[in-house]
């Protein structure tokens, strides 16, 4: 190479080196914001906009949030994903929501605690059925979807101090699964392969077969302290559990390993749901604020990428 090239090389590697290095610090500091903004709670709805009531948190392909029992009892509340809320429908008297989540067709179904009932919602007309009814059930309380679209029911009887685990196939046949004390929480793993349930302060792992059943029940974590409500999984096969009482959301690992602890404004959180255009953003429903928080995190949510593949 000749001289006058050799100068003209160094020349431009003067001239683009501050360039790569601004490239480079741009980035790093976008990582840094992002990271420094991860689990961190803020308000996505004002306090007391849903009853006590407030649960089943779900999202929809569009990134629209819904939750039970906005403004008064017997209702589903819808909130756009800039936090603008309203009345979606209300159910048929006498029938209160706990649980919400969505097949791969985009229909809405919503565990009604006080009928017994799967109720299902078509998005478009927003007609109501009886997607599924049980009445030796005590209250269909958290549900969970496979890929198969067959849900997965806890059913706890408070005053006992028992509950079932059922399994209702897409049908609307509902099948005994489990029997044990009061079951709450409740999600499907990422290859569909294992059942997530929380009973009192311990979260179970179940085998899940290709037909929906459950074997080799194994305690993943045990907590010491305060009570548990919902739990979802991430593409990971990490555990977002609500401790309610606490005030916070444990990620927990397959292995039972706690990975964060993000803490809440309320101290009641009921369940949590993954949404946002990344499925990143965590929605947190509190019973003692009558709300909802919101919070990033560094995974997407199983259900969320799920819904991604069927659009």
């Amino acid at each position: 190479m000749t001289k006058s090239l050799l100068n003209s090389a160094f020349k431009a590697r003067r001239l683009l080196l501050p360039a790569l290095l601004t490239v480079i610090a741009i980035n790093s500091h976008a990582q840094s914001a992002d990271t420094a903004s991860l689990f961190k709670s803020s308000l996505f709805t004002p306090v007391k906009s849903f009853t006590i009531g407030v649960e089943g948190p779900a999202v929809d392909k569009d990134g629209n949030v819904y939750a039970v029992n906005f403004d008064h009892d017997g209702t589903i509340g819808k909130m756009t994903p800039d936090g603008k809320t309203s009345i979606f429908i209300e159910l048929p008297k006498g029938s209160v929501g706990n649980g919400i989540r969505f097949d791969s067709h985009g229909n809405m179904l919503i565990a009604d605690y006080t009928g017994h009932n799967i109720i299902k919602v078509d998005m478009v007309t927003k007609q109501q059925s009886v997607f599924a009814h049980e009445a030796r059930m005590s209250q269909p309380n958290d549900i969970a979807i496979d890929n198969k679209d067959r849900l997965y029911a806890s059913d706890p009887n408070w005053k006992a101090g028992t509950g079932k685990i059922w399994r209702i196939d897409t049908n609307g046949k509902v099948t005994l699964l489990d029997s044990m004390a009061t079951v709450n929480g409740i999600d499907v793993s990422p290859d569909n392969r294992t059942l997530y349930v929380n009973e009192k302060r311990k979260i179970w792992a179940y085998d899940l077969s290709s037909k929906g059943k459950l074997s080799n029940k194994r305690l993943v974590i045990e907590f010491t302290d305060f009570g548990m409500d919902g739990l979802r999984c991430d593409i990971k096969g990490n555990i977002y559990q609500a401790r309610f009482g606490k005030g916070t959301i444990a990620k927990v690992s397959p292995e039972g390993k706690i990975l964060e602890e993000i803490t809440l404004i309320g101290k009641k959180p009921t369940n949590v749901a993954f949404g946002g255009p990344d499925g990143k953003t965590m929605y947190v429903t509190l019973q003692d604020q009558g709300n909802l928080e919101t919070f990033r995190v560094n995974d997407p949510g199983r259900e969320w990428k799920m819904s991604k593949k069927q659009k």
